[in-house]
Parts: structure tokens; C-alpha cells; sequence
């Protein structure tokens, strides 16, 4: 018999009369049950919020890091279990949903240890003759309860990226998981439960789209933290009043292959950026430029890698793609391939689905303009153009409505500057994949790709006040 999740709200487990049954997106088995939280429920988890408040806003940095640490301690001893829950519930390959249960346990580590260096200031004001013997004092406040939503996609880290600098800095959060996968959070809840953070700090539900708008307008809450498509997140953003708004939304990572890059390394890494969970990262590798000398050797040694990734049940250890999350994304897909066909592009490989899984697929001549290049794909598709000219290639990964990270493989120095002043992007990784994350960077796009930065230390800098303290010695 499937685990039933109840609801945590203000401190306690609670069940409401909308159950949510959750199914793999691979079989259709059901995974669990939970339920979506009422507009009472939402109203409890919101008074609570504001009420721990008083006393999170408080609590000294020495106790907030050894909370976190708690909650650290509890993922550990339970990360085989939630790894295996990711998988079942978001469909993430078994090896990739271990992967992220230990990125989570670096968040919660790191957000353990920031919580006792919140940076302050010592200001020195004598800059002007009226201002003698004066002197400042800058310390950050937390800003107050927190409205969190995240994606199906990483549905523990990005959570983590979320609850952990806000329980550093001492707010509250109440947070909406994902409604395709919600269970591995209800499962953190419990760990969270036994934490030591008073009740009421954090509460996580899952709910409908009307409770979501109400909580996204409610102005207790001072932030709204969102990460998910750009559509929705702009949408949120105008809806939100005057909190503030932090959004990671979308991308279309373009990773440039220069004429003296590392094919031995550059390949293997590009098929996995490109392939790994099917593509549905916002930081999957969708458009790759190759210099034109080695174009041909590339796309030869990168085709030969993508037929050896295994595709399948991802319940499977070896297992590398798994499905995408649900039908309609399957038959995005299917549309965007076909019509890029049709427009001239070339399958190098794949471009066959069946059912919700997508052969990892990589097209060559491929119209800029089609879908599959233009938008987000957010599925296991790339698409693969030669350069000659490294300025050219940098326009190229610019000429995007997104801007969230981008990849350079070169060895030349001045090719690295060029691209550090000129891509339009959060962040360029060089000599890997844009897909690289390392949990405490700075992490966050322009243009569509959203507004404001993750990352711990910057996360926690997003979710504080700075507060000036003006002495007259």
C-alpha cells in the first residue's frame, strides 16, 4: 500500500478532503498520496509564519546553525530513502537523484556554517568636515515570512536552496512544493519537525493554483522566492505587490567548443549536461557551438557518446535517461523535433519517443528560429552549429531571450576575458558544461532568466535588510 504524506502546517501534520495521488512518470505506479492544502490551512501556516517570526528573528547564530546541522544530520541518515523517492516521484535517474540529495546536504552544511558570519559593516563617515567623529554600524535583519514555490525538477536541493539561507538568517517559510512530485518534501518535513525550530517557522503544502496566487499577493509575507518557467514567474512577479521578488526561471545554455578544447574531456561532459534527467534542468545544455576545424571530429565523437547513454527505468542504477515529467511534455517534444525537421535540421541521433521517454537526440542544421532552438526545450535534445569566429560564437550564445549560464572549452586566456565581459549571462563556466553547479556560487540569470541570486551567502543576502546604526562619538 502506497505511503500516505500528510501536510505539515504550523508545526503539525494535517490532512485536508483534496487528496493528491502521485504516480511515476515513467510506469504510472503510484508513488504516495498527500493532499492539497485548504485556503484555512494556508491562512494557519501564514499566522504561524508571522508569529515564529518573533522569535526565529531572534534566535542566536550559534542555535540557527545547529538547526540546520540537524536537519543536515536527518538527510543524511535518510538519503537512500529520499533518493529513491526523488526517483519514483520526478522520474530522475537513481545515480542523478543521489546526486542531488548529497548536493542537498552540501546547501544545509553551508547554510549551517553561514549562519554565523551574516556579514555586517563597520562604517567610518568622517568623509566630510560636519561628519567628524561620527561613525556606522551596518548589520542585516531578517526581512520576515518568506512565500517559497519550486519545480519538479530538483524537488530537495532547490527546496533547500530556499528553506536553508532562510532559516540561517533567522525568517520563516512557507513553502510550496511541487504538485507533480511533493512527497519527497513531506518527507523532509519530518526531519524538519525534529529540528528544534519553533513551530510554525516552516510549513510545507502542497496546493492549487488559487491558494498559490493568494499566498503569492498576501503582503505579510515579504519575499516570494520562485523557481520555475519564466512564463510563470514574470506572471507571479506582477502579482506579488511590493515584496519582494526573487526568480530563477528558465534558460537555453549555449556551450561554446573552441579550436583548441579538450575533446576527450569536452565530449563526455556535454552528453551529460545535454542528457542528464532528460534535459529538464534550466541549465541543460541546448545549443552547442563548435569551431569549425573540429566540427567534424566532434560531432562524430559526440554522437558515438549519446549511443551509449542507457535510457529507461530509473529505478535502474545504470539507468542515464529517464522520462520527462508528463505527457504534454513528451508531446512538446515530439512537435518541436518534427518541425525543426521539417524547417531542414538533421537528426545526428534519436529523436524518437515512446511514451514519456525521449531518445537523447542531437540535431545539426537546425533553423535558429525553430522552436526546438528558440524557446526553452527543457527535454533531451541539443542542437549542434560550427563557428569560425569567436566573436561570431559569443553573438550566437547571445541571441536568446535567456541569459542564465553559459560553457567555454578553450585554452586561450584572451577568448576566456572576451567571454567574461561580452556573454550575457549570470555565469560562464570555462572549460565545462554550463549544467556545473557548485551549491554556494552565486547562482541566477538576466534578461528572461530571472532576477536576483541563490547560493547561500547571496541567498541570505536577498532574504535580509541592511539596517544602519549612525554613532556620534
Amino acid at each position: 500500500m502506497a505511503k500516505d504524506y500528510p501536510l505539515f502546517v504550523s508545526g503539525e501534520f494535517q490532512r485536508s478532503d483534496k487528496r493528491l495521488t502521485v504516480t511515476s512518470p515513467y510506469d504510472d505506479s503510484v508513488v504516495g498520496t498527500t493532499y492539497l492544502a485548504t485556503a484555512q490551512q494556508l491562512e494557519a501556516a501564514t499566522v504561524a509564519a508571522e508569529s515564529a517570526f518573533k522569535v526565529t528573528a531572534r534566535l542566536p547564530a550559534y542555535e540557527r546553525s545547529r538547526i540546520l546541522a540537524r536537519i543536515h544530520d536527518g538527510v543524511k541518515a535518510r538519503q537512500q530513502e529520499l533518493a529513491r523517492l526523488i526517483a519514483q516521484e520526478a522520474g530522475k535517474p537513481l545515480k542523478d537523484a543521489s546526486g542531488e540529495v548529497n548536493r542537498a546536504m552540501l546547501t544545509l552544511e553551508t547554510a549551517a556554517e553561514e549562519a554565523k558570519r551574516v556579514p555586517g559593516e563597520l562604517l567610518p563617515l568622517d568623509v566630510a568636515e560636519h561628519a567628524k567623529g561620527r561613525l556606522g554600524i551596518v548589520r542585516r535583519y531578517p526581512i520576515g515570512p518568506i512565500a517559497a514555490i519550486t519545480p519538479f525538477n530538483f524537488p530537495l536541493n532547490l527546496a533547500m536552496h530556499k528553506l536553508a539561507p532562510a532559516i540561517a538568517v533567522g525568517n520563516t517559510v512557507v513553502l510550496k512544493p511541487p504538485s507533480k512530485d511533493p512527497l519527497t518534501m513531506l518527507a523532509v518535513a519530518e526531519i524538519i519537525a525534529e529540528s528544534g525550530l519553533p513551530p510554525g517557522a516552516v510549513s510545507i503544502m502542497a496546493m492549487g493554483h488559487d491558494e498559490a496566487e493568494r499566498m503569492v499577493a498576501d503582503e505579510r509575507f515579504k519575499l516570494l522566492t520562485f523557481t520555475g518557467s519564466a512564463e510563470v514567474g514574470w506572471d507571479l512577479k506582477r502579482k506579488a505587490g511590493k515584496k519582494r521578488v526573487l526568480l530563477e526561471l528558465g534558460g537555453n545554455a549555449g556551450v561554446i567548443v573552441d579550436r583548441d578544447a579538450n575533446l576527450e574531456y569536452a565530449v563526455p561532459r556535454i552528453a551529460w549536461g545535454s542528457f542528464t534527467h532528460a534535459g529538464q534542468s534550466c541549465i541543460s545544455v541546448q545549443r552547442i557551438f563548435v569551431h569549425e576545424d573540429i566540427y567534424p571530429a566532434f560531432s562524430r565523437a559526440l554522437a558515438a557518446q549519446v549511443s551509449k547513454l542507457k535510457v529507461g527505468d530509473p529505478l535502474d542504477p545504470e539507468t542515464d535517461v529517464g522520462p520527462l515529467i508528463d505527457n504534454g511534455a513528451a508531446a512538446r517534444t515530439e512537435t518541436w523535433v518534427a518541425e525543426a525537421v521539417a524547417q531542414g535540421a538533421k537528426v545526428l541521433t534519436g529523436g524518437r519517443g515512446k511514451g514519456r521517454v525521449f531518445e537523447p537526440t542531437v540535431l545539426t542544421d537546425v533553423d535558429p528560429q525553430s522552436n526546438v532552438c528558440r524557446l526553452e526545450v527543457f527535454a533531451p535534445v541539443v542542437n549542434l552549429f560550427s563557428f569560425s569566429d569567436f566573436r561570431d560564437a559569443v553573438a550566437r550564445v547571445n541571441d536568446t531571450m535567456y541569459g542564465l549560464q553559459a560553457g567555454v572549452f578553450t585554452q586561450d586566456l584572451g577568448h576566456v576575458l572576451y567571454a567574461f565581459d561580452e556573454l550575457e549571462v549570470g555565469g560562464i563556466i570555462v572549460n565545462d558544461i554550463p549544467t556545473y553547479r557548485v551549491d554556494p556560487m552565486p547562482y541566477g540569470g538576466v534578461k528572461e532568466s530571472g532576477q536576483g541570486r541563490e547560493g547561500l551567502r547571496y541567498a541570505m543576502e536577498e532574504m535580509t535588510e541592511p539596517r544602519l546604526l549612525l554613532l556620534r562619538l
